[in-house]
């Protein structure tokens, strides 16, 4: 069957399209992706303005279009923290739900935390032992960690690449106060945030996914010359300094930086950073399946069942 994942995330609107069965592993068929940074959009009381509602609206149209059109079977949408958090972001689902004639649901950062660990899992397979998984988003971080399909800890922080440059950072060029502010915000929350059970992780097996994570290799892969499947602390170290020093045009040169990349990574780095030490992680490795491959694994697990 060809199923449709539509991902409406706090930087993109992402529809992946797969061709997937029970037992099998799903295969990519074709994809449509709109940057629409929804929490740029939000007001001094949480709510998504008219002019980002309609900019959704948009984009969830032609993404439904897009999957229509390459005859998807079902459309799985799923949203995450910019619309579990505005507070006019249940009544927006409920109108795209009814305009659109789909079924939008909000995921909470545990079931993020949960899909994305069953789609590292399957990827890696049951030798990689005990996982520890981080996913940095646009508005949340991710840590997983278990021997299972599911993890037996989760936790959702909010320490996005998005939310911290737009809450710490600021515009281009960044100060050096707005840095230290960000990092030791980071370092704080993890201190007090992180359970036992996940600073106690015992993990045989360290995984970053998704786009940050992916983005932080490539770079110092082009930097250092590491291999970019994996991201080492102390390439990271060195890499998050020279982001810090660079403008968002010069970041924006830097293989597989896109301009809205651009602006966040420096964020990203620096959250990264600081769960790594945090957990003492140092090196990840990049699992190309994440959130949106743990969807599509889930749906065809119930229909098995």
């Amino acid at each position: 069957m060809r199923l449709g994942v539509l991902d409406v995330g706090s930087n993109t609107i992402h529809l992946q399209v797969m061709d997937a069965h029970p037992g099998a592993r799903p295969e990519p068929a074709t994809n449509y992706k709109v940057e629409l940074r929804l929490t740029d959009y939000l007001n001094a009381a949480g709510e998504i303005s008219v002019t980002g509602i309609a900019l959704l609206n948009t984009a969830i149209s032609e993404a439904v279009t897009h999957a229509n059109e390459n005859k998807t079977d079902e459309i799985l949408a799923f949203a995450t923290s910019a619309l579990r958090e505005a507070t006019n972001g249940s009544q927006i689902i409920s109108d795209i739900n009814t305009k659109h004639e789909i079924d939008l649901q909000v995921l909470d950062g545990n079931d993020e935390a949960s899909m994305t660990f069953l789609a590292v899992r399957r990827w890696l397979g049951w030798s990689a032992g005990k996982l520890l998984v981080l996913d940095i988003g646009g508005g949340s971080l991710e840590i997983a960690s278990g021997v299972d399909e599911l993890p037996e800890a989760t936790l959702s922080l909010p320490l996005g690449a998005a939310r911290s440059t737009r809450e710490f950072l600021g515009p281009d060029p960044y100060t050096l106060k707005s840095v230290k502010t960000l990092q030791k915000h980071a370092e704080e929350v993890l201190k007090t945030s992180i359970p036992e059970i996940l600073r106690s992780h015992d993990a045989n097996h360290f995984v970053g996914t998704s786009k940050t994570f992916r983005t932080l290799a490539r770079i110092c892969a082009h930097w250092y010359g590491d291999n970019p499947k994996f991201l080492e602390r102390k390439s990271l170290r060195t890499a998050v300094s020279k982001l810090i020093a660079m403008d968002n045009k010069a970041r924006n040169e830097l293989p597989g930086v896109s301009a809205n990349r651009a602006q966040q990574i420096v964020a990203g780095g620096i959250v990264a950073l600081a769960v790594m030490d945090r957990l003492d992680v140092d090196e990840v490795e990049i699992c190309p399946w994440a959130l949106r491959e743990g969807i599509v694994l889930r749906r065809l697990d119930w229909l098995q069942d």
